[in-house]
Order: C-alpha cells, then structure tokens, then sequence
C-alpha cells in the first residue's frame, strides 16, 4: 500500500492501482529512442500485474502501530514481504509464463536492494532462500520460454522503470531521476521527472512515449482518521471510505 497525504486526509492507494499506472505506461511506451517494446502484450501485461501478490493484502492491511496508519510497502516486515512476493509470480503463471518470469526477476531485483548484513540473521537467511527460489523458477520459465536473454533482461529493467515513474507520480518524489533507462539499440539513459510548472503535471526528459502528451490515473481510498487505534478500526475505515480518482499528466519538458 502507498500512503499520500491529501488536503481531505489520507488517500491510501494499493498497490495493484499503482501497478496500474505501470501498465499505463507501458502501453504507450516507446518512441524511435527509446525503441518498442517486445513482446508487447506480455510485457505490458507484466507491468500492470507486477504487484499482483499484494492485491489481497491491500484489502485488509496490517497497522503500523508506531503511526496508526497503514503499514506501507516500504515498513512491511521482510517475512510478509517476501511471502508476498513468493506468491505473486505464481498467481500470474495461469495468465502468462511470460509475464510470471518478469514479476518473478522483478521481486528478486527489489529484495537484491537489502543490506543483508545489516538484516537479523533469520531475515538475511530468508532472503537469500528467496533469491534462490526465484532463480531456480526464472530458470525454469526462462527454458521453458527459449527467449532471448537480452530482451528479457531489457524487459526487466522496463518494468522497473514503469514502476519506478508510477511511483514518483502516487508519491510526488519529483523532481526525480530513473536511471538506467533501456534505449533502442540495447542503450540506456536517465529519466527526469519535474513539475511541469508552465502547465501544471509534471514533465519528464527525454521523452520516451508514442504521444505528444500521456494522461494516466489510478484509485486510492480516503481516510478521514491519520490515526486509527486496531486492526478492525482500520479495515472498517478502509472499507467504508469513498474512493479517490488520481489524474497525472506528463509532458516532454519545454
């Protein structure tokens, strides 16, 4: 779950609504730069499910009980976390092998992110249980795919892209720079994202999209409370909150 504090309140955004925006994204996604994006409907099928191991989760979230919020992506504990993420290439294999093989690396790329040495040893030990777990399954949909290791690899690094944009945008992290960009011709570049202060939205170079200008939209649900004292406040709360549309409108940068 993200959290992004509003004027009304709290609006609380799950994680498949901001997987979402990724596919968005993805799906208007690559001019002559940045090149096409191939096999396009599994690719863009990966970017909108990435988050799929979450989604039930995000109906019934655990609190935060130094907050009284949510418990967002970035606080869950590292067992839930990868349990989570164990499930979720397994949840889109009926769907896809395809775009199971990239939810799968991209769940090892985010876990690769911890200091393990920083980590309790039960936690570090999980982790790379994890890892290895997600090889052998990578492997094995990868032998079973006989695609390229290059575009997969590229596609990958798409999705961690797309994700990563999606993010800034539900979150307001501009200005923001995405590195390691895949370009046409195996290349790579950085994004930047900055308010688009001429007309409002926000714009972003270079410009990787199809359109001239890209509208993307997600849903969050509002709470009236920042602090909720159980569980069962908090789901109730969840439950009867009115959803909230949010609109974002990216621009080449003028």
């Amino acid at each position: 779950m993200l959290l992004r504090p509003t004027n009304e309140g709290l609006l609380a955004i799950g994680q498949a609504s901001h997987a979402w925006i990724s596919g968005q994204l993805a799906r208007v996604w690559g001019n002559a730069e940045f090149g096409a994006v191939v096999p396009r409907e599994e690719v863009c099928l990966a970017a909108e499910q990435h988050d799929v191991g979450m989604a039930e989760w995000d109906l019934r979230p655990a609190l935060d009980d130094e907050t009284g919020r949510p418990r967002d992506f970035m606080h869950l504990p590292v067992a839930t976390h990868l349990g989570l993420w164990r499930a979720a290439p397994h949840k889109l294999l009926t769907q896809s092998t395809y775009a199971a093989l990239l939810c799968s690396m991209h769940g090892s790329a985010l876990q690769r992110f911890r200091d393990l040495d920083a980590l309790p040893p039960a936690d570090a030990d999980d982790v790379r249980a994890f890892l290895g777990e997600q090889r052998e399954l990578q492997e094995r949909l990868q032998a079973a795919l006989g695609r390229d290791e290059e575009e997969i690899d590229r596609n990958q690094r798409l999705i961690w892209t797309w994700d990563a944009l999606s993010l800034a945008l539900c979150l307001d992290w501009a200005p923001y720079t995405q590195r390691d960009v895949p370009t046409a011709g195996g290349g790579a570049t950085e994004l930047r994202l900055t308010d688009d202060d001429l007309g409002g939205g926000c714009a972003l170079d270079p410009w990787p999209f199809v359109t001239d200008t890209v509208t993307v939209h997600a849903e969050g649900r509002l709470l009236d409370a920042h602090e909720y004292p159980d569980e069962p406040s908090l789901h109730a709360a969840l439950e009867a909150a009115p959803v909230r549309r949010l609109t974002f409108s990216l621009r080449p940068r003028r």
